[in-house]
């Protein structure tokens, strides 16, 4: 009876091509961490020649007009800041080729704060160096801590369409009190101080605590009268609603006081200063400092992430 021998030709080849596939696949893998890590090196790379060359003067030959953008929302860590400002004030006025300051101003406001010094800033450096002026020039608008931050400069031109105004002061909150309470939910708020809790939106708003808060912004309204009254004093025309928050086009802001008269930036720059070139020195975010706000610390865990998923899975393939 003839034995017969199994054939094990098919299965060497499978086994042979399984082995080549899965050394292609960890070749694959390690290729992908060089390049992960190639990639994030290039990025770092990135950040660093953003971040060196926006600390440079700008390039400028004989006597110009500097420029100043306030574009965006007021804050401490916003668009438009105190910090940013000051270092922008200061290069323009330490540049012995700056004739005349134009703050392009395009902003809805924020912070009274960082309004407040920003204002004073401006202040200090007219009190200094009257030879060279400080214009206001509004693109879209310029309303509430944007204001604030204008009536300082000598002039403040506008565009016909410009929003400017809003001098008022608001305070934003929600009454969940009763909502919870329809919801059957116990609200468990300890404190050291009766008052601690004054804006809880949990908790019933009690009319002592909406006059104490009725009188804070009443104080903070005043402040900011007081500035705008001073800044535009002699051509604020007798109309209550102009301290009243409402808001006004170009035209409608020139009739009221609040702004001189129509131009925009290349008018002011050659007209009014008398120096048509303009030269940027706005202290603009670096492109690091943009990348960190947008991603934060999410994009460090989203690479760590990925590259210890990779390398755990390059370590269960050997």
């Amino acid at each position: 009876m003839a034995i017969l021998k199994k054939d094990n030709s098919d299965e060497k080849v499978i086994s042979k091509f399984a082995e080549a596939a899965l050394a292609e696949q960890k070749r694959s893998r390690r290729w992908g961490i060089f390049f992960k890590l190639l990639t994030f090196g290039y990025l770092i790379a990135l950040l660093f020649m953003f971040g060196q060359s926006s600390s440079h003067s700008p390039a400028h030959s004989g006597n110009f007009t500097a420029f100043i953008s306030l574009n965006g929302i007021i804050g401490d860590q916003m668009e438009v800041n105190a910090k940013d400002f000051k270092s922008s004030m200061k290069k323009a006025y330490d540049d012995p080729g700056t004739k005349g300051v134009i703050l392009a101003i395009n902003s809805p406001g924020g912070s009274p704060v960082q309004s407040g010094i920003i204002n004073d800033e401006i202040k200090k450096y007219r009190q200094l160096r009257p030879d060279i002026p400080v214009y206001a020039v509004v693109e879209d608008i310029c309303a509430s801590g944007a204001y604030y931050i204008a009536v300082a400069a000598d002039q403040i031109f506008v565009d016909k369409a410009s929003i400017v105004g809003s001098i008022g002061v608001r305070l934003d909150q929600f009454g969940l009190d009763k909502a919870i309470k329809h919801l059957n939910i116990e609200r468990r708020l300890i404190t050291a101080g009766e008052n601690k809790a004054i804006l809880d939106p949990f908790l019933p708003f009690k009319p002592e605590h909406k006059k104490h808060l009725e009188n804070l912004l009443a104080e903070v309204h005043r402040q900011f009268i007081d500035v705008v009254k001073e800044g535009r004093a002699g051509k604020l025309s007798n109309n209550n609603d102009i301290f009243s928050g409402l808001f006004w086009n170009g035209e409608g802001a020139i009739h009221l006081g609040l702004a001189d008269q129509l131009g925009n930036i290349d008018y002011v720059a050659k007209e009014v200063v008398g120096f048509e070139e303009l030269v940027d020195f706005t202290t603009y975010e670096s492109f690091a400092d943009r990348f960190a706000k947008q991603l934060g610390v999410g994009i460090g865990a989203a690479f760590e992430n990925t590259i210890l998923k990779t390398i755990n899975n390059n370590y269960q393939l050997n």
